[in-house]
């Protein structure tokens, strides 16, 4: 009778040993289910924040300046119309006011994306003429409006042409500096459209 109350208990005691053990497996699937969830969260946070559309300085900079530099060139494209005669000159000033309205537009929304707003002037009050960026002064656009006929012509190209040049280096540093994948390929269209246009423009110049 005592020998086999003693199996009884070892028996017990065995089987609790087995469920302990039990026990201890079972949990750890449990925990490294856990584990292994949080680094699935995790995961599709950074996923998820790598998605999000980021702006640096570099790209806020360049579409604060294009928008208003834009605005000129659309200013001068509208001055062409009753001043000039020269079919090839009144052609590329509304290619010229056909690319860069709409352009304006996307910077706008851009720049909201960014949480800025696009400048309400055309920023070139107070500016001298040959500031490196391009843009007119006031005095440059009063002397051009008062022109017409070849004396016009002359000096619209050239003063179009420095205006590109400058568009040309912002979207430059823009490409260099940038991070906006939507900026970076504005400021690839401009350089690729106004090269060609100033190439267009010196050979009217002759």
């Amino acid at each position: 009778m005592r020998t086999t109350y003693a199996a009884f208990i070892a028996a017990a005691t065995g089987a609790a040993l087995v469920l302990a053990g039990c026990g201890t497996d079972s949990s750890d699937p449990s925990s490294s289910g856990a584990s292994s969830t949080s680094h699935s969260l995790s995961t599709s946070a950074e996923a998820g924040s790598g998605a999000e559309v980021q702006f640096n300085a570099a790209d806020v900079t360049f579409l604060r300046g294009m928008h208003p530099h834009h605005a000129q060139a659309v200013q001068m494209a509208e001055m062409v119309d009753g001043r000039t005669d020269n079919a090839e000159l009144l052609a590329l000033a509304q290619r010229i006011e056909a690319a860069q309205a709409p352009e304006m537009d996307q910077i706008t929304g851009l720049l909201a994306q960014a949480g800025d707003t696009a400048p309400t002037s055309t920023g070139h009050e107070g500016m001298d003429h040959g500031s490196g960026d391009g843009m007119m002064s006031e005095d440059d656009m009063s002397t051009l409006m008062g022109m017409s006929g070849p004396e016009f012509d002359r000096m619209w190209l050239t003063m179009m042409i420095e205006h590109h040049e400058g568009a040309v280096e912002m979207a430059d540093t823009e490409l260099a500096e940038g991070e906006n994948p939507d900026a970076k390929q504005l400021a690839t269209g401009i350089v690729s459209a106004q090269q060609r246009e100033i190439a267009e423009m010196q050979a009217m110049l002759g």
